[in-house]
């Protein structure tokens, strides 16, 4: 795991200054992040049963693919000998390991490093004999990180599909079920492409709800749907008229039923609701809740669901507020951040005038929020001050989505470096007196 801002501790309430809030704000993220461990998460389940074994003569291909593949792969070679094993991962949290084929690539838009891991990937699996086991190390990130594009299409024609959906504000569920009909990878590629060999899969989930066909895309579980839906998905979100051609056609072309392959055993091993709770233990002292497992959507309702838990909350005992999701981004203009450096900052323009001392932060547990090297944004009642005394103007940056800037110039930037693991998001808001 990377460096972080503070110290892991169970945060203490505190009553006075709101730079001590920050570190308790920042030593409760800490915590979330380190509840999320890959490594402890994978020999947790292997304490309870261990991996499966090939037959005689078999082999045991092993993939990790995501932002958590380091950790998982390492920790899997401690109860394996000599897989045949390939991992990929982003450039952040990119290590090479003896013995085992290491690749990074790009996210969130797939490069031809991920391209070319994507062959090697589907190279390898199509190997694969019935004698054989196939093991794979699945985390978040692997939709962009591992790009197969079918059959007609190019990394080109995909690259721009994933920059309109993420432009768009599209859901990551939504996002995911339009990427598997355009992969070869995504939706069940590993069991066709394995096939007639097992498949077990290991996984650490980056959506809320847990959804085992939205995690990377789901490349050992059943697609999320059809071509057809991927279509009325694409028109409804306002992007179908502006895709490449390439794949409108792939999406409307007319395709024969194929026999499904055997499923996966598919074991989730970790979750953005296991890092909730780690929060809340930790807080002790204050009236603490998770009011929303669930935060997903625009950040502007995120934020407006945000504000309406803080002023409801009762006077007299310090209030530790809880959510965990991910929201989206609608991009209308041409500034840098991420969703979680722009809910920050809108928690800390519809804050004025909230008459409490409040901290708020919001971070990707991954360490990496948007194109940007912050993990998200920690504001508080001055925040905007410092922005203006900065000479930035809060509201002007926010409608130009440059929350980058605007936290940049408070001081408010939350940098803790890639933690190699990936829950999606948590947010912290600790109010006193």
């Amino acid at each position: 795991m990377s460096k972080k801002p503070a110290k892991s501790r169970p945060a203490d309430p505190v009553t006075g200054a709101s730079d001590e809030m920050r570190k308790a704000a920042a030593g409760l993220f800490d915590l979330a992040v380190k509840a999320a461990d890959p490594g402890h998460a994978l020999q947790s389940q292997l304490n309870k049963a261990p991996f499966p074994l090939p037959k005689p003569g078999g082999r045991v291909l092993l993939f990790a693919v995501g932002k958590a593949a380091v950790p998982m792969m390492k920790e899997a070679l401690r109860h394996l000998e000599g897989p045949e094993a390939i991992l990929v991962t982003n450039y952040e949290n990119h290590t090479e390991i003896p013995g085992v084929t290491c690749y990074a690539s790009g996210h969130p838009v797939p490069d031809e490093n991920g391209a070319a891991a994507a062959r090697a990937v589907i190279a390898a699996l199509a190997t694969a004999k019935a004698e054989d086991q196939v093991i794979a190390l699945i985390s978040g990130g692997g939709s962009a990180l591992l790009p197969a594009p079918a059959a007609g299409l190019s990394l080109g024609h995909k690259s721009s599909l994933n920059r309109l959906m993420l432009a768009g504000g599209f859901g990551i569920t939504q996002m995911n079920l339009v990427r598997q009909q355009v992969s070869q990878l995504k939706g069940g590629g590993f069991l066709r492409l394995a096939a007639p060999a097992p498949v077990t899969a290991y996984i650490l989930s980056d959506v809320i709800g847990d959804d085992l066909r939205v995690i990377a895309s789901g490349p050992t579980t059943a697609p999320l749907g059809t071509a057809a839906e991927a279509v009325e998905i694409l028109r409804a979100g306002g992007v179908w008229e502006t895709l490449p051609a390439e794949i409108r056609a792939h999406l409307t072309r007319d395709t024969a039923a194929q026999t499904p392959p055997e499923p996966a055993i598919n074991l989730l091993i970790g979750s953005n609701g296991q890092s909730l709770a780690a929060v809340l233990a930790a807080a002790k002292g204050y009236d603490a809740q998770i009011v929303s497992d669930a935060l997903i959507g625009d950040v502007e309702q995120a934020c407006e669901q945000i504000m309406v838990a803080a002023r409801a909350a009762p006077k007299g005992r310090p209030i530790c507020l809880i959510f965990g999701g991910e929201t989206t981004v609608i991009i209308r203009g041409n500034g840098l951040g991420g969703r979680n450096q722009e809910l920050a900052l809108r928690v800390a323009i519809a804050a004025q005038g909230y008459d409490r001392n409040w901290v708020f932060l919001s971070g990707g547990t991954d360490g990496r929020d948007g194109p940007t090297d912050a993990a998200g944004g920690l504001v508080d009642g001055e925040s905007l001050l410092r922005m203006q005394a900065a000479g930035v103007e809060p509201s002007a940056l926010l409608a130009n989505n440059d929350s980058n800037t605007a936290l940049h110039a408070s001081g408010d930037l939350l940098i803790i470096g890639a933690t190699g693991t990936n829950v999606a998001d948590v947010q912290i808001m600790l109010i006193v007196a």
